[in-house]
């Protein structure tokens, strides 16, 4: 992640909350490193601090997390690190990063959280992460959503407000991310729809066009 914020200068996205901050910029990116990696590996800033491997105090961290790292930043952080690994990309080994994968994970949490909803296939409450994901492992946009509302949505919703610099031409999803309305939408925003349908053995097939099959076994079922 060090070498990521040399390269890329992602540290520079994250803005005070505040009118004026007196932290000077080598000790700043320092510290949105450092409580950045307490955040992200969930070890928690306390933790980090007990490590005693760097010269900040629990304090110092603190306040950074405060006034520096919020939700906008991050998101423009993240948009930062992925156009940049896109650009450095060579397109002949690692392809032009036009297909994508979009899913959800349960997350527990506890029932005070205003989102959080028993699941009904997964059990227990929680809430929903929404991915979409490239081919070669690059996430482009993750959503938190309810565990009631609808896959089909997130899934047109990441598709067009991932705020990267990645074009999307198809984008595969499970059983849940597919449904008419969702063939219907994303024919008409140029994506193609690319489902694994869990129940493909017990549902109607169209030919695309109009098109007629040329006769029987033509058309899987």
């Amino acid at each position: 992640m060090k070498n990521a914020g040399f390269l890329t200068g992602f540290t520079e996205e994250f803005s005070s909350v505040v009118a004026y901050e007196r932290i000077e910029r080598d000790v700043l990116q320092r510290r949105l490193l450092l409580a950045l990696f307490a955040l992200g590996t969930n070890m928690g800033i306390h933790a980090l601090v007990a490590t005693g491997e760097h010269p900040e105090t629990e304090a110092a961290l603190r306040h950074v997390r405060r006034h520096f790292i919020t939700v906008d930043n991050l998101r423009a952080a993240v948009t930062n690190l992925v156009n940049a690994t896109f650009a450095a990309r060579d397109t002949a080994w690692w392809g032009r990063g036009t297909a994508f994968a979009s899913d959800s994970k349960k997350f527990g949490s506890w029932s005070s959280n205003f989102m959080t909803e028993y699941h009904a296939r997964h059990g227990g409450n929680g809430v929903m992460t929404y991915w979409h994901v490239e081919r070669m492992n690059v996430c482009i946009s993750s959503q938190l959503k309810s565990c009631s509302s609808s896959e089909v949505a997130a899934m047109i919703e990441g598709l067009l407000r991932h705020c990267t610099d990645a074009e999307i031409e198809s984008d595969d999803v499970d059983t849940h991310g597919a449904s008419v309305v969702a063939f219907a939408f994303t024919e008409l925003l140029s994506f193609r729809l690319l489902p694994r349908l869990k129940n493909i053995g017990s549902i109607r097939l169209y030919c695309p066009n109009g098109a007629r099959p040329a006769g029987p076994g033509s058309v899987p079922r």
